[in-house]
């Protein structure tokens, strides 16, 4: 994994101040030093520029970016942030139409595909990746994201120039470039967040590329093109059938994701997922006469303080406990403390340049750093929930029936601390209902689908394309800001494609939380594990610690210089920190409470106060 960034102007030549422009790189490329701290690169011409910052997992030596080849007098220059899980297969079918390879980095496989096959080859990758790709001879510049959005990529006109980079601080190192935020953007924070409209940047004309698209810039225009989307159609697989080619996708999956040259390792939580890809991983390194590294998250005082509720029944210690006998792991138990927690609330917004999810973000920004030094790669059990129908509102009546976003139903706790003028700037339903609506209109349809059925596939598709991004950015920039890799197999598109239409009858069989994947499973794991009662990342009941988060609050209302006073009402704040916490009633997901709430209310006002944004 790496970071990228970049600008390409048509009306510019950038040789004529070489020196001036390689410094703009060069400081572009150290704001994604975190992410890549192995080494950095850059590329410049006439109308482009691009900036790599490497963190070297294949190829060490050779895998230098941005990577660029001649070919009948011009260039084509790359710079990647990804891995590819199908690079022999490509690079035997380039070999054989007669190209011939100078390294064994996938990037080298994507610049020469590209130069072969020209934009359609993005379709034949399967991996996580974002990058930029340069034809000198079209004069041309494209912007490529994987079909799920699981690695960024962040663009911007400004002044007649694109600007791009994997975080947002890339852009902002861009000279005379100033943050702004609109009302939209303040809806995005208060009332939808901490998830993202895909494609918003949350700044005002901050953009992503949409996830399954790429960005073709050319003699000053840009244009977003489509490459892979969701497509309905009729299941037609017997059950049986449906069972073995989920139990194939799934561990080919993670299997593939393995590839690196650095030892490899996995979260390992106790729940179905993180335990099958751990099973699988140490499965497959124990056939090299290797042991797999694994590691399991928890908080300091949770054995004292735990409290089970309808969202997380069991605590996970025993469950990670039963799984590292079982796979004979070299285990590590890493804890948090309170203190930690809340300091790493302002680097989770350092991380991903926006209010993040709370304490959910911080203590996995610490857990990241923790492993990052003993390993450079990970795979985790991300995505299955949204995938296999998990969560709650697939089947909670209330949920399901919700004509709202199920995992933020009621918006009472967002505006507990707002003040009247504020709310009613905002407008808060109306901007809710616009987006949610707008998502709904997207979702593949099948006629011959009943009203259940349909409502169904709402759900999946808002879950795919709103919690799992969230939670995808949440990976992506926690594990990235220490230089880890981390790898999500569950969201390879195969996978998505397969499951997205099979009917509910398969996912939920005899009333089971992801039945599909559990039989899938059988075998792979102890039963103990494989029909657990979903338990979702852990939270910290101490509460000391939501003490502690009141008492930095209080310093931030309190302090007359605080940005976030423009939007809050301190004697809202004052009846909100003096009332009763309820864990078992969250505004967002199924962890973010009362007291992430005021977490999330810290990372806001930090925010405004570090990237000195102008409010519009």
């Amino acid at each position: 994994m790496c970071g990228i960034a970049g600008f390409s102007n048509f009306d510019a030549d950038y040789t004529c101040s070489q020196s001036n422009y390689v410094s703009i790189l060069e400081n572009m490329s150290d704001t994604l030093y975190h992410r890549g701290p192995d080494e950095n690169g850059h590329y410049l011409s006439r109308h482009f520029g691009l900036a790599h910052a490497r963190l070297s997992i294949i190829d060490l030596a050779n895998g230098k970016q941005p990577m660029y080849r001649s070919v009948g007098g011009y260039t084509y220059a790359i710079c990647y942030n990804g891995e590819l899980y199908n690079t022999a297969e490509l690079r035997n079918d380039l070999i054989a139409k007669g190209w011939k390879f100078k390294t064994t980095s996938d990037t080298e496989v994507i610049l020469i595909g590209h130069i072969e096959y020209g934009t359609s080859f993005v379709e034949k990758l399967n991996g996580i990746f974002a990058y930029a790709f340069v034809n000198e001879k079209d004069q041309e510049i494209s912007l490529y994201r994987d079909r799920n959005g699981i690695k960024p990529l962040f663009y911007t006109l400004f002044n007649n120039t694109l600007l791009f980079g994997s975080e947002l601080k890339a852009i902002f190192a861009y000279p005379e470039y100033q943050p702004r935020v609109d009302k939209n953007g303040l809806n995005e924070i208060f009332s939808i967040g901490p998830a993202r409209t895909s494609g918003c940047g949350i700044f005002k004309d901050i953009y992503e590329i949409l996830p399954g698209h790429y960005l073709m810039h050319k003699d000053g225009f840009m244009k977003l093109h489509c490459y892979w989307k969701l497509i309905s159609k009729p299941h037609t697989d017997s059950y049986e059938e449906t069972i073995e080619k989920t139990r194939f996708l799934v561990t080919d999956s993670i299997s593939r994701q393995m590839v690196s040259d650095v030892p490899i390792c996995t979260f390992l939580s106790g729940g179905i997922d993180s335990s099958l890809v751990s099973a699988v991983c140490a499965y497959e390194l124990k056939k090299q006469g290797k042991q797999l590294q694994t590691y399991s998250f928890d908080f300091v005082n949770n054995d004292k303080y735990f409290k089970s509720n309808p969202f997380q029944p069991s605590s996970d210690k025993p469950y990670a406990t039963k799984m590292v006998e079982f796979l004979d792991s070299k285990h590590t138990y890493l804890e948090c403390d309170n203190y930690t927690m809340a300091d790493c609330l302002y680097e989770s917004v350092d991380a991903r340049d926006l209010p993040a999810m709370a304490d959910v973000d911080s203590s996995m920004l610490h857990f990241c750093r923790q492993v990052k030094q003993f390993n450079k790669v990970t795979l985790t059990g991300e995505c299955a929930d949204e995938i296999f129908g998990g969560y709650p509102w697939f089947h909670k009546e209330e949920c399901f029936n919700a004509n709202t976003f199920p995992w933020s139903m009621d918006i009472n706790a967002r505006k507990s601390f707002l003040s009247d003028s504020f709310l009613a700037e905002l407008r808060m339903e109306d901007y809710i209902n616009k987006t949610y609506e707008a998502s709904i209109a997207e979702t593949p349809r099948l006629s011959e689908d009943s009203k259940t059925e349909a409502r169904r596939r709402e759900i999946s598709y808002l879950n795919l394309r709103w919690f799992m991004q969230t939670l995808l950015d949440r990976m992506d920039r926690t594990s990235m800001y220490s230089g880890l890799e981390a790898r999500v197999p569950f969201a390879d598109h195969r996978i998505i494609e397969y499951v997205w239409n099979v009917p509910w009858s398969i996912k939920y069989k005899d009333n089971m939380v992801k039945h599909l994947l559990r039989e899938s499973a059988r075998g792979l794991l102890p039963d103990e594990i494989l029909f657990r009662k979903k338990s979702p990342y852990p939270k910290t009941y101490d509460p000391a610690y939501e003490q502690l988060l009141q008492k930095r609050f209080i310093d931030i209302i309190e302090n007359p210089s605080s940005p976030i006073l423009t939007f809050i009402d301190k004697k809202k704040v004052y009846q909100f920190l003096n009332s009763p916490s309820d864990y078992a009633k969250p505004w967002y997901g199924q962890l973010m409470a009362g007291p992430q709430m005021i977490a999330y209310m810290i990372q806001v006002n930090y925010w405004l106060e570090k990237y000195h944004i102008d409010i519009l």
